[in-house]
C-alpha cells in the first residue's frame, strides 16, 4: 500500500475516533480543580498544625510531588490521567509523572543506565527551555529596569 500524504491523512482522519471537545475540556479543568483544591486542603492542615507559612508553603509542592510520584508508581496516576486527561498535568503533579514514568519503565536497565538516564527524558526539555526563558526574561527586565522603562 503506497500512499502520499494528502491520502494518507484522510484515511487516517476517517479512522481516527472523534474527540468530544467540550467533555474533554470540562474534565481537564474539574480534575484540575480537585488537584488545587487537594493541595489547598494540605496547606490548611499544615498551617492548622502551627507550622510557620514560610514553610508550609515549601510543604505542600513537595507533599503533591510525592504524592504524583506514589501514584504513578502504583499505576494510579495514569489510570486517573486516562479519565481526566490533561488536568492532571497541573503543574507540579504532572512534573512528577513525567519524571516517574520514565524512569519505572526503565528499571530493567538498571539504575544508572536505565533509571538514571532516562529519568528526565520528558521533563528534561521542560527544564531547558523553561530556564532559558527565564534567563531570556531576567536580561529584557533587568535592560527595561535599568534604562527606566519598567
Amino acid at each position: 500500500m503506497n500512499l502520499d500524504a494528502r491520502t494518507y491523512q484522510m484515511y487516517a482522519k476517517s479512522r481516527s475516533k472523534k474527540s468530544p471537545v467540550f467533555v474533554d475540556c470540562l474534565c481537564a479543568f474539574l480534575a484540575g480543580g480537585v488537584i488545587c483544591c487537594i493541595a489547598e486542603c494540605f496547606y490548611r492542615v499544615y498551617l492548622h498544625l502551627h507550622i510557620p507559612e514560610n514553610n508550609v508553603r515549601i510543604l505542600v509542592p513537595v507533599t503533591m510531588i510525592v504524592t504524583a510520584a506514589l501514584l504513578t508508581g502504583i499505576g494510579v496516576f495514569d489510570k486517573i490521567a486516562k479519565r481526566a486527561g490533561a488536568g492532571t498535568l497541573v503543574p507540579i503533579t504532572g512534573f512528577a509523572n513525567a519524571v516517574v514514568s520514565p524512569a519505572i519503565d526503565s528499571r530493567a536497565e538498571g539504575f544508572i543506565l536505565g533509571v538514571g538516564a532516562r529519568m528526565f527524558v520528558i521533563a528534561g526539555p521542560v527544564i531547558v527551555y523553561g530556564t532559558l526563558a527565564s534567563v531570556v526574561w531576567g536580561v529584557i527586565y533587568y535592560f527595561l529596569h535599568k534604562g527606566g522603562i519598567m
